[in-house]
């Protein structure tokens, strides 16, 4: 695909195509078991479109940062930010650079993001960083399943799916790269969503820092 034509998709198709199939009923019902948990000082990996925003207990929380380097995304959360009445510092940085104190937030939240980001492991390490000692670290996130003839198909699939999503990949293994940053992974589940197995499974909990 000619840059021209790459840039027009990225910027003006490849949103709401993500917007939508990143806002499907089993992946909202999966949002739903996490986010609402969320409290304190937050920080929202990978903001997107705002797709949590909805999810969010206003009870518990104090502060919402937002941080997504996907400029072509913000004008579709901002509009779920007046519609969920939430105030959010929106940041147009990467995961990668967090601009924040160590130990600076009581919750980081992260959905279906790790797939994307360049550097996870860099991410991770910034993340760690930032949260407070006592904090929690929420994640939901498709990637690498367990069963081998899926896995191949991720493989397959993957240098192939990745320029058409935005940078997705099918095979991380995300509780893996979460350990490997110096969590404490205390909850886990997993599951197929439903859909095409190479592209729907899930794993979902809490970390902590060591």
């Amino acid at each position: 695909m000619e840059e021209g034509c790459m840039s027009f998709y990225d910027k003006y198709i490849l949103p709401h195509l993500i917007d939508m199939a990143c806002g499907l009923k089993p992946i909202h019902r999966q949002r739903a078991k996490l986010v609402p948990k969320a409290r304190g000082k937050i920080l929202e990996i990978g903001i997107g479109t705002g797709l949590n925003l909805r999810h969010y207990d206003l009870e518990k929380l104090d502060e919402l940062w937002g941080l997504d380097p996907a400029l072509e995304m913000h004008g579709l959360a901002r509009r779920r930010m007046r519609k969920a009445g939430l105030e959010v510092s929106l940041l147009p940085l990467p995961a990668e650079e967090i601009p924040a104190c160590d130990g600076q937030f009581d919750t980081i939240v992260c959905t279906y993001t790790l797939c994307t980001i360049p550097d996870p492991a860099q991410a991770l390490r910034e993340m760690y960083r930032v949260l407070a000692p006592h904090g929690e670290l929420l994640f939901c996130e498709h990637g690498r399943a367990p069963d081998a003839h899926i896995r191949r198909w991720q493989n397959r699939l993957n240098p192939w799916w990745k320029p058409l999503t935005g940078g997705c990949n099918l095979n991380r293994d995300i509780p893996e790269l979460i350990a490997h940053a110096g969590f404490v992974v205390d909850s886990l589940q997993s599951m197929y969503l439903p859909g095409p197995k190479a592209m729907t499974f899930n794993t979902w909990g809490h970390a902590r820092r060591a």
